[in-house]
């Protein structure tokens, strides 16, 4: 009788000390997800990344990195240093692919409305796929503000970023295109103000900053018209923009934008690439010098949040 009372001791003894243990230590989580999820009968793909200090915190940003045509997640991961940024700054990253095209190279592509290549021929549901996956990382990572939830891509990425702007400004706080221009088939009517920081540069001929032929074939629009489109949007004052002139860019500001504004960087150097980035290929055009995309988005970022 005395074993088995000894016994039943250690036993609680052990049960607790298992409880404790399993309270005090919880399963970290995985800072690191290479998602999936099926929309329209496509199964869509998207890598995620959660800061180091997710399990220590609450009230996380979320952005949404978006590729270029041709590009992918890990591309733009390694080549624009997004991650690095996300983990410095505490944020959390996505970036989210688009669909493969059917070609012996199966290039991504965003439907951005007249461009890009696949996304627009089958005219993929690319705004889709962004609020369901916005809506199912909220559900998951309960610790993202969904206040605080933001797009940024590169050329094709970019202007996906317009066109999320346009038609998901309930759910997207601000954009941050780079390289691209707007390329919407319907009028551009969001629901509220969107605030806007956009980088080109002047010797980009692939989305010529002054509009024309580019990459591909494709005609993109001046990049200030579409700009003019959210001046209008947005309900800016032009009494209140202002231009400043610096040794290798400018910035043009229009600040005055109900609640709201809108940023226009233009790099002299560089070309059709992520200023501060790394240069992917021998064949591709060197990232401007003259500033840094990330911290300056990161920066414009922090300012604004959905009301």
């Amino acid at each position: 009788m005395k074993k088995l009372t000894l016994f039943i001791f250690c036993l609680t003894i052990f049960v607790v000390g298992c409880n404790k243990i399993n309270t005090t230590n919880p399963t970290p989580t995985v800072l690191r997800v290479e998602g999936t999820m099926t929309v329209d009968g496509r199964s869509r793909t998207y890598l995620l990344n959660l800061p180091p200090n997710y399990d220590d915190a609450t009230g996380f940003s979320l952005v949404l990195a978006l590729h270029g045509g041709g590009g992918k997640a890990s591309q733009m991961e390694a080549d624009y240093l997004l991650t690095e940024k996300a983990n410095s700054a505490k944020f959390v990253i996505v970036y989210p692919e688009g669909v493969s095209s059917d070609g012996i190279l199966g290039a991504k592509t965003w439907n951005a409305g007249t461009c890009c290549d696949y996304a627009v021929e089958k005219n993929i549901d690319d705004v889709k796929f962004i609020s369901l996956l916005i809506d199912e990382l909220l559900k998951k990572y309960p610790k993202i503000n969904a206040k605080k939830v933001y797009a940024t891509g590169m050329s094709n990425g970019a202007m996906m970023s317009y066109r999320l702007a346009c038609e998901l400004s309930n759910k997207i706080a601000a954009i941050a295109p780079v390289a691209g221009t707007l390329l919407t088939t319907q009028p551009c009517k969001p629901s509220r103000p969107v605030p806007i920081l956009a980088i080109h540069s002047k010797l980009d001929e692939k989305v010529p900053m002054g509009g024309g032929v580019g990459i591909f074939g494709y005609y993109f629009p001046p990049v200030q018209n579409g700009l003019n489109t959210w001046i209008a949007n947005n309900g800016c004052s032009s009494t209140t923009k202002t231009t400043t002139n610096f040794t290798n860019y400018s910035v043009t500001k229009w600040t005055s934008c109900n609640n709201s504004s809108i940023e226009f960087y233009i790099t002299n150097d560089g070309g059709h690439s992520w200023p501060g980035g790394v240069k992917s290929r021998a064949a591709a055009d060197d990232p401007s010098t003259a500033i840094n995309a990330n911290d300056l988005i990161w920066g414009f970022f922090q300012k604004y949040q959905l009301p």
